[in-house]
């Protein structure tokens, strides 16, 4: 039977993996909060801003690698989220989320989980590949809706948490997943309370 690690060793994403160029500041931010990450440190403490360093650039280095992340553990889930089980984009019977996103969708539309999935993460990689609100060049500020828009990614990409944790828990238990899943979660938690970025009520389902 495959497992986590086959999934993890194999690279199974439901999206290219993003990766920051090596040399430049955020690479080396990211290979700071991997390094903490690895290191046994308390969660709490590996989520706070390294002294000295900018926050909005530390922002971006999470935005992305949860991205990442959140691709990999939908991935591995990707294969039992069909129209058929998944027939909307819930977070167990009292929760949908309804997507729009201003062009296509102009109004919230409600879609069957993995078209919302799709969607979002067409949605957040055309956002991170947008050097107008993720300047790659430190001479470059950030724009002022780079706070706002990161805060919208992370808020949306919680809600394939929600999805997997309440709607494929099973399958994650089945391959070995479910630790590895937790600690996504529990730094994805502490990341986004300590600098209060998503609001109090998208944690309602996990509750």
């Amino acid at each position: 039977m495959a497992n986590f690690v086959d999934f993890f060793q194999k690279g199974k994403t439901f999206r290219p993996k993003k990766k920051f160029d090596p040399g430049t500041l955020r690479h080396s931010l990211h290979k700071h909060a991997e390094a903490s990450l690895n290191s046994g440190i308390n969660l709490r403490d590996v989520v706070k801003l390294p002294p000295g360093e900018n926050f909005n650039d530390w922002l971006a280095v999470h935005v992305v690698d949860f991205f990442n992340r959140i691709n990999l553990i939908y991935g591995t889930v990707s294969d039992f989220c069909l129209e058929e089980t998944c027939p909307t984009m819930s977070g167990g019977p009292k929760f949908e989320y309804l997507w729009a996103d201003g062009v296509k969708y102009k109004k919230p539309t409600q879609l069957p989980a993995s078209k919302y999935v799709s969607l979002l993460m067409d949605w957040v990689e055309a956002q991170i590949n947008n050097e107008d609100i993720f300047p790659v060049k430190v001479d470059v500020p950030f724009p002022k809706n780079f706070i706002p828009t990161c805060k919208k990614i992370l808020t949306r990409l919680f809600r394939v948490f929600v999805h997997v944790y309440i709607h494929h828990f099973d399958k994650l238990v089945s391959i070995g997943a479910e630790a590895h899943v937790n600690t996504c979660y529990k730094h994805f938690y502490y990341f986004v309370t300590q600098f209060d970025i998503i609001s109090q009520k998208e944690f309602e389902p996990l509750k």
